[in-house]
């Protein structure tokens, strides 16, 4: 971008053809959809409109949103709300659990806003759903993707101890717009964050970025060689959407073959898996992740 920036992306005048999604079908798909409605189960999937809904789905794969639907921090990329949460429900580890059993999913990735109001940031009703989850179905496997908690370890050794496959973090953006971007965040905190994780047990560690902010090819790779450093397993690296008129605006529409680039590098890099196109989220292919 820094160097070829004609030929690696476009200016955003009108969302370009590969960012155009098919309406989800399938057999699977549509059995999933009749039970969410009918049971008024909460999936980020839904919720986010996530544009490969589908295919997840059809793969046994759902994202649940714990701690409710209220964040404590005003990322400019994020269209979840801002501002004063509600409490913490304690029975949602096993709304959670009920939900995925319903729904038969073979693998679940559990995420969360953050409760930086809460002493413990939330983690005592992540490890809780973790737990639940495994007793109610015990045949799933678990990704939990989680805020920083500030990077305290007491927090982080909570999901530790309950031993999820998969334990992501995502840093996002490249440094230099990390406090335009995540504003409350620290690219260094994350990346200890990550680091911490895979030195005190983790499986397997996973992080992933969003382009098109304004961030240079170099920053991009650079982010991605940080990550190794952390001995991350996996990366994700997909196009920045604006949710809103109030978000931060897209800068970059970012080209098939530039994201076919970053895959390539990061696989050279050493990443186990790295997920690269426009169409990419966090939780894209992520019963793939657990191998």
């Amino acid at each position: 971008m820094s160097t070829n920036v004609a030929e690696s992306v476009i200016p955003p005048k009108g969302k370009p053809k590969w960012l155009r999604v098919k309406l989800p079908t399938g057999q699977k798909y549509t059995q999933l959809r009749g039970l969410v409605d009918k049971y008024d189960l909460h999936t980020i999937c839904t919720s986010g409109s996530c544009p490969n809904m589908g295919e997840c789905w059809g793969e046994g794969t759902a994202t649940f949103m714990i701690l409710g639907n209220i964040c404590t921090r005003s990322c400019g990329f994020c269209g979840v709300k801002t501002g004063r949460p509600e409490s913490v429900d304690w029975a949602e580890p096993e709304k959670v659990a009920r939900s995925i059993k319903i729904m038969n999913i073979k693998h679940a990735v559990l995420t969360s806003v953050d409760r930086d109001d809460l002493k413990d940031m939330g983690s005592i009703i992540w490890a809780e759903t973790v737990k639940a989850v495994r007793r109610m179905n015990p045949e799933t496997t678990l990704e939990t993707l989680i805020p920083d908690f500030q990077g305290i370890s007491t927090h982080l050794d909570r999901i530790l101890a309950v031993a999820p496959e998969v334990i992501s973090h995502n840093m996002e953006t490249v440094k230099r717009l990390t406090r335009e971007v995540r504003i409350q965040a620290k690219y260094e905190r994350s990346l200890e964050v990550l680091d911490y994780l895979k030195k005190n047990g983790a499986n397997r560690t996973k992080s992933g970025i969003m382009l098109g902010l304004g961030e240079e090819e170099h920053e991009v790779i650079a982010t991605m060689e940080d990550l190794r450093k952390a001995d991350v397993d996996v990366v994700t690296i997909g196009q920045y959407l604006q949710p809103s008129k109030k978000h931060l605006p897209v800068k970059q529409f970012i080209l098939p073959e530039q994201f076919k680039k970053y895959e390539e590098i990061g696989l050279e890099m050493g990443f186990r898996h790295v997920e690269s196109g426009a169409l990419v989220r966090s939780s894209y292919k992520a019963h793939k992740h657990i191998k």
